[in-house]
């Protein structure tokens, strides 16, 4: 996507609340997060304040799995006599509010994380683990973008490499099984979606998922073209989701609350819609500012585009996927 059509399609406001929580949130290491009334009170990368010495939102969905979510993209965390494993790492500056949240359900501290992608409000604190020798599993190409200069066209930001102590030291390409606590996790590669990272992680014998960015419960999702995601791999990917769960499966998504099959399908038939209706739009040649002012999602933004992702953001996004992956 290039800067001409963010312009199209985005508002300053937009733009510069993006590129504000991208830049603390996606590069460790660097300056400090934008504050608010203080210290303690920053925007993340969708642009919800967070407070970064308060309480985090801890749920419990079976006898040792929990959700932390109110820093970042939700995480989860996995309890037991082999000291506690942690999905995702929240933003920069949210350790201290994780440890206090994982504190009230064990004693044991956090030994292994898996990061279900790159972005920095789901890597934000994998420097800190890494500094008390923690191991961080992930894909092929987190490592990859961690370890690298990224921009992010949506936001016109720079990513800075992030240090090594912050980088997985545990990889795989498609698929790979951890066993942990008594639980068997069944990580799962799939084809670029919302990166070209993307994992599911699914702890078989509580039939919970973990479906990272795949799943934003409730709102249209941002993806991230620039490291290869696209409406039509977001929309495959939701197959693949539906196809590993059943109706008793508990779907953790990267932003939004806990969800269940029958809600994640919801979502997965406003995806294939979208790529449905954007395609032809896109192919016909139409401007990415010309999409925007014809309203081709209205049917669908009452009830999908009232988070960060607003209809006048969200095309654009979806418009430069499909330019570059779905032509």
């Amino acid at each position: 996507m290039t800067s001409d059509m963010i312009r199209d399609g985005l508002s300053r406001r937009d733009v510069l609340k993006g590129i504000a929580g991208l830049s603390g949130v996606a590069a460790l290491g660097s300056a400090a997060m934008p504050t608010l009334a203080s210290t303690r009170r920053v925007r993340d990368f969708y642009g919800d304040e967070i407070d970064l010495q308060g309480d985090v939102k801890v749920e419990k969905l079976a006898d040792n799995i929990y959700v932390l979510s109110g820093v970042g993209g939700n995480i989860a965390i996995l309890t037991g006599k082999d000291d506690t494993l942690q999905i995702d790492s929240g933003n920069p500056g949210t350790t201290a509010a994780v440890q206090k949240g994982t504190k009230t359900v064990t004693d044991k501290a956090v030994n292994t994380l898996i990061n279900t992608h790159w972005h920095g409000d789901h890597t934000g604190g994998n420097e800190d683990l890494g500094k008390i020798g923690g191991r961080i599993f992930a894909h092929d190409n987190v490592r990859t973008r961690l370890g690298s200069d990224q921009f992010i066209e949506a936001f016109n930001s720079k990513v800075p490499a992030h240090p090594a102590i912050a980088l997985p030291i545990v990889t795989f390409d498609d698929k790979m099984t951890v066993h942990h606590n008594g639980e068997v996790l069944h990580l799962t590669h799939v084809p670029p979606a919302h990166t070209d990272g993307d994992i599911t992680i699914l702890f078989e014998k509580a039939n919970i998922l973990h479906a990272g960015d795949l799943f934003f419960n409730g709102m249209y999702p941002f993806i991230d073209s620039s490291t290869g995601g696209w409406i039509g791999g977001m929309a495959k990917a939701a197959d693949q989701i539906l196809a590993m769960t059943d109706d008793s499966t508990k779907i953790i998504p990267g932003h939004g609350p806990v969800g269940n099959k029958q809600q994640f399908k919801v979502y997965r038939d406003m995806l294939v819609k979208v790529e449905s209706i954007m395609t032809p739009l896109v192919k016909s040649g139409k401007t990415a500012a010309e999409i925007v002012a014809a309203k081709p999602l209205a049917e669908l933004d009452g009830k999908w585009g009232m988070g960060f992702m607003k209809p006048e953001t969200f095309i654009p996004v979806v418009y430069g996927g499909i330019k570059k992956f779905g032509m």
